[in-house]
């Protein structure tokens, strides 16, 4: 394991952050399986980065054979008390894991951020890991939301792109465009069938939490959000590439 950084550390929440929020959990978590059952195709699934099972849950219904790769220990533990025998677990880098087969769907949800060379794992997704009719779902969290702008503008952030130091201590490397995403999976030679955004997103996570907690927005208006972040998908909270195997490269 790569000893300069620690990956249990990383998940926990800090005095200014969650790692993860309801907001996350309870509506881009389900917004994401939206987007995604479209471009399903039948056989195995790898998830690089289950953290501890959330979206795994998710996924069980539309996959029988679902692997997991996860850094953190921690997070393995957690996620097999909510399913068990269900998922593969595999407690490795990406970087280093040695898998067993190709996969027909791979996710990677608001975890490239994480990765520190992000094109040299991209690259193993396309020559090694993914099957000859397989699909990548890649998300990441978009530096052009909304939310992010407005915090820029009031002065809590120096730039749309930049790394907070609040994200930094949860190991994030970069904050995408869709523009740079769609960069780095050019570079590993992947081929980007399909670009959209998911979820229109004015609003901070932390602001999300406290609104769901009341009964102000409504199902509808989150149905309304989805459907425009089709429309615009640069003023997304997330922004997702559906990515087939392209060339092999070294």
């Amino acid at each position: 394991m790569n000893t300069t950084r620690d990956y249990n550390q990383e998940i926990k929440d800090t005095k200014d952050a969650k790692y993860t929020y309801g907001f996350d959990l309870d509506v881009m978590h389900p917004y994401m399986i939206k987007s995604f059952i479209p471009y399903f195709v039948r056989g195995n699934l790898l998830e690089l980065g289950s953290y501890k099972g959330d979206f795994t849950k998710r996924l069980l219904p539309y996959f029988n054979d679902i692997t997991c790769v996860e850094a953190s220990d921690e997070a393995i533990k957690e996620a097999k008390k909510q399913l068990a025998d269900k998922v593969k677990f595999i407690n490795s880098l990406f970087e280093n894991v040695t898998l067993p087969t190709t996969y027909d769907n791979i996710i990677l949800t608001h975890v490239l951020e994480h990765i520190d060379d992000r094109i040299a794992v991209l690259k193993r997704i396309n020559n090694e890991w993914l099957s000859d009719r397989g699909r990548l779902f890649l998300v990441c969290p978009n530096a052009n939301a909304p939310s992010r702008q407005i915090a820029v503008k009031m002065g809590l952030i120096s730039h749309n792109t930049a790394v907070t130091p609040t994200e930094a201590e949860h190991g994030h490397k970069i904050t995408y465009t869709l523009e740079t995403l769609k960069k780095d999976a050019n570079a590993a030679r992947l081929n980007v069938v399909h670009h959209s955004g998911i979820f229109f997103k004015a609003l901070a996570n932390f602001q999300w939490d406290k609104l769901l907690a009341t009964d102000i927005i409504s199902k509808e208006y989150l149905d309304g959000c989805y459907q425009l972040g089709k429309e615009y998908p640069d003023l997304c909270s997330s922004i997702f590439l559906l990515c087939k195997k392209g060339e092999k490269n070294g």
